[in-house]
């Protein structure tokens, strides 16, 4: 068993398909075991464990799928056992925590990320374990400066101070598309490796994570881009890829549809995205010829018959993911005087699933929209009408 000197606090099918594959293939993984711990439910833990931690990833790529036996793991917790995340947390062999805990999981609640992460600091501060690097892995925007933020706050002053010297926040962009386990995928896994899985993770061949801070208490040798600046990259995967695959969500499941790829060939779907990516693409840093490019990729990546990526799983949370993948495009498009058709369209999709089956009127578009961007009510009829539109 590779010795801990990694926490994990999230334990889903994107981390597994994500930060351990990064330190299961990195050269010096033997020194770099990772303790994970749920962010809820207990059952995956306890599946994992069953297995010794060990599961299988199943790549979806264009000559098929291919099988690969991850051993990152090296002790997996449920959420309840906090003597074991506060004991990790106060072992100085242990230098980094990532996180994938979902845009909502970032809130002041008791057993929310932040909390947590408080706690386990307050006892590595009492046990004098040293510096470490806290790494948010999930699709908010500056997510470094933002946990360090949410973290200060819930500390007392003397661990605030503590936090300033000995704890680094890493900002980070991570990309890589990853649907829910099925019992399709087990049944895969057990017909092609021999091997029975409960808890096996289907995802496609491309992966990204970029990464800005440091990271004073070491790391594995992941293959990762590290940059001084997340943001170029941030921007592009959060509007074109995340902006869409909401537009794709909410307007999909409007339309019938229940995956990502049975929506991206629909050419109503694929229109209203170009539409999106056309507005979205006025703001990124990056050349018109990379953009470009990325949003072909991204066209055969979404339409990946190997990738059974449920609507419903990406139109969770929209609360959480609108006011980031796209009011920030239809506000520029706003004070540069034009109309935001592109970016009011995934705000009316979404307007439309959050109220369905009832009627999209003034007073439902103020209610879904008056909590996450109070000053959108000049748009509200432009919102209104594209919800009520038919084919919608």
């Amino acid at each position: 068993m590779r010795p801990v000197r990694l926490v994990h606090l999230g334990l889903g099918s994107f981390f597994r398909a994500h930060q351990a594959w990064y330190t299961d293939l990195a050269p010096d993984a033997e020194d770099w075991g990772i303790a994970a711990f749920t962010g809820r439910s207990p059952a995956l833990a306890e599946a994992l464990r069953a297995q010794g931690g060990r599961y299988t990833l199943v790549t979806q790529g264009p000559a098929g799928p291919t099988f690969r036996r991850i051993a990152a793991l090296s002790d997996v917790r449920a959420a309840s056992e906090h003597e074991a995340w506060l004991a990790h947390l106060a072992d100085p062999a242990v230098c980094v925590v990532t996180i994938t805990v979902t845009e909502a999981g970032y809130g002041p609640g008791p057993g929310a990320a932040p909390a947590r992460l408080v706690a386990g600091l307050a006892a590595r501060r009492a046990a004098g374990a040293g510096a470490i690097s806290l790494v948010p892995c999930d699709n908010l925007p500056a997510n470094g400066p933002m946990l360090r933020s949410v973290v200060r706050e819930l500390a007392e002053p003397g661990l605030r101070a503590w936090i300033d010297d000995h704890v680094d926040f890493v900002t980070t962009m991570v990309d890589r598309i990853t649907p829910a386990t099925t019992d399709a995928d087990r049944a895969l896994v057990l017909a092609e490796t021999g091997v029975e899985d409960r808890a096996p993770v289907v995802t496609e061949a491309y992966s990204e994570w970029v990464l800005s801070g440091a990271f004073p208490a070491g790391r594995p040798d992941w293959d990762a881009t590290f940059v001084d600046d997340v943001a170029p990259y941030e921007r592009r995967k959060l509007w074109l890829l995340n902006g869409a695959h909401s537009l794709l969500a909410y307007a999909g499941l409007a339309r019938g549809h229940e995956t990502v790829q049975q929506a991206v060939t629909d050419p109503t779907l694929r229109g209203w995205v170009e539409e999106w990516w056309d507005e979205a693409a006025r703001r990124l840093p990056q050349s018109p010829a990379e953009t470009a490019a990325y949003r072909v990729a991204l066209l055969a990546r979404f339409a990946n018959p190997g990738i059974r990526h449920l609507l419903a799983q990406v139109a969770l949370d929209g609360d959480q993911k609108i006011p980031a993948r796209i009011l920030p495009s239809l506000r520029a498009e706003r004070a540069a005087g034009r109309l935001p058709t592109g970016s009011a369209r995934v705000v009316a999709a979404w307007v439309r699933w959050v109220v369905a089956p009832g009627p999209v009127d003034e007073a439902a578009v103020e209610r879904v929209l008056g909590p996450v961007a109070p000053d959108l009510a000049a748009d509200h009829e432009l919102v209104r009408a594209l919800a009520s539109m038919p084919g919608m």
